[in-house]
C-alpha cells in the first residue's frame, strides 16, 4: 500500500509541477453514507463542504486536490465526521464534462461516543465520479467513495466507509 501511495504522490507532484493554470474554488453537497463489512446498518444522509484547487496539466487532464469537512456514518446514532483530502485526476471527455478518479485520506474529527471508541482516526479510500463545469465557474459533480481501510479499532470485525456524494461548487 505504501508503494501505491508513493506512486500516486509522485504522479500528483509531477502533475502540479507541469500545471499551466491553477483555479481555486469551493464546493458542498449531500452525502449518502453507510458502513460495509461485518455490521448490518442503514444509510445516513449528511453533508460535505470545503475547498479545492484545480491544476491544469493539459487541456483534457487536470489534477484537483480538495479539503472537505464531511458528516458521515450510518443509521441515526452512528455519526462520524472526517476531514477528507481527495486528490482527483480529472479527464475531460467533452466540453465541460469530466470523469474523475483518485485516492483520498481522511482524519476523524468527531464521532458519537460509541462510534468514536470503536473506530480508528485514519481512513483511506478511492473516489470515482463525474462532473460538469460551466464557463461561469459553476460546477456540479457526483462521486462514489469506497473505503479501503478497516476503520474498526480492533481485530474482530471488518468495517469500511462507503458513500455517494452529489454537490455543487464554484471555481474562481
Amino acid at each position: 500500500m505504501k508503494k501505491i501511495l508513493l506512486t500516486v504522490a509522485a504522479i500528483a507532484t509531477f502533475g502540479f509541477a507541469q500545471a499551466q493554470d491553477i483555479k481555486f474554488g469551493v464546493k458542498g453537497g449531500l452525502n449518502f453514507t453507510n458502513f460495509t463489512g461485518d455490521f448490518n446498518t442503514d444509510s445516513k444522509v449528511g453533508f460535505y463542504v470545503g475547498g479545492l484547487a484545480d491544476f491544469t496539466v493539459t487541456e483534457k487532464f487536470h489534477v484537483q486536490p480538495e479539503l472537505l469537512y464531511s458528516a458521515e456514518g450510518a443509521d441515526n446514532d452512528a455519526a462520524i465526521s472526517y476531514l477528507r483530502i481527495p486528490v482527483m485526476a480529472k479527464y475531460y471527455v467533452a466540453d465541460g464534462f469530466n470523469i474523475q478518479a483518485g485516492p483520498e485520506v481522511a482524519f476523524k474529527v468527531a464521532a458519537d461516543d460509541g462510534v468514536d471508541n470503536a473506530t480508528k482516526s485514519l481512513d483511506f479510500g478511492l473516489g470515482l465520479g463525474a462532473g460538469y463545469e460551466m464557463e461561469s465557474g459553476l460546477m456540479f459533480d457526483a462521486r462514489y467513495n469506497f473505503g479501503l481501510a478497516n476503520i474498526y479499532d480492533g481485530d474482530n470485525y471488518d468495517l469500511k466507509n462507503v458513500g455517494f456524494q452529489i454537490g455543487v461548487g464554484y471555481r474562481f
